[in-house]
């Protein structure tokens, strides 16, 4: 039901709950959630939790003296939650980005939809789209999540997103049928070095070092 990433709305018992089982130092950035409706964010299980408890997270905005940036992990009660969606469409975030960024991700964002790709958002430029504050620095990266759900999908989508890493600081996953993750880039790596044919793939509830061929055989083989 809910997967890494997700965004999830809580109820005014979930954010009280959260403040009064935070750290002191965190009760006043959770507050600000509560008060403005902005989504926590799913994170990785943790073990030993019971069905209906579900792990968030929030990443406040970066100090703009130190540049250091707080999270805040807490987890909830399922029946604390309003709601919940997918990722940031990848559509959603070019306005919140850098101007000197906004042209060539455009572009990415309409090659991608003309592909009938599914790209999503999260991370810093999500936060700063969602929150309207500062998340994003010249050093930031744009974490994008890419679904393929077929071998030729995930050609295509590895492609742009190669081509557009040498304009745009693209980082990100590639989130496979099953859920699991890989990084894009450890993907890449792994796919041009025969002796290395496994990566680190990120589940809801696992972390474990995973065969390309595994993952690759969860997507559907061109017609």
């Amino acid at each position: 039901m809910f997967q890494r990433h997700n965004r999830v709305w809580l109820t005014t018992a979930g954010w009280k709950l959260a403040c009064a089982t935070a750290l002191a130092a965190h009760v006043k950035e959770l507050t600000r959630w509560a008060e403005n409706d902005w989504p926590a964010i799913v994170r990785r299980s943790e073990s030993a939790l019971a069905p209906d408890i579900l792990c968030l997270g929030l990443a406040a905005p970066p100090d703009p003296h130190t540049g250091m940036k707080t999270r805040i992990p807490f987890l909830v009660a399922t029946e604390n939650i309003v709601r919940h969606d997918v990722p940031l469409a990848i559509i959603s975030a070019e306005k919140a980005l850098p101007a000197a960024w906004q042209n060539d991700f455009a572009e990415l964002a309409e090659k991608v939809t003309d592909s009938g790709l599914e790209f999503r958002v999260y991370g810093s430029a999500a936060m700063q789209a969602i929150t309207g504050l500062s998340y994003l620095t010249p050093a930031s990266d744009i974490d994008l999540l890419f679904y393929p759900q077929t071998q030729d999908q995930l050609v295509a989508g590895i492609a742009l997103l190669t081509s557009y890493a040498a304009k745009l600081p693209l980082d990100g996953e590639i989130v496979f049928p099953s859920g699991r993750a890989v990084a894009w880039k450890e993907w890449v790596l792994a796919e041009n070095n025969p002796a290395q044919p496994r990566v680190l793939a990120k589940g809801m509830f696992t972390l474990a070092l995973v065969s390309v061929a595994d993952l690759y055989a969860e997507l559907e083989s061109p017609s």
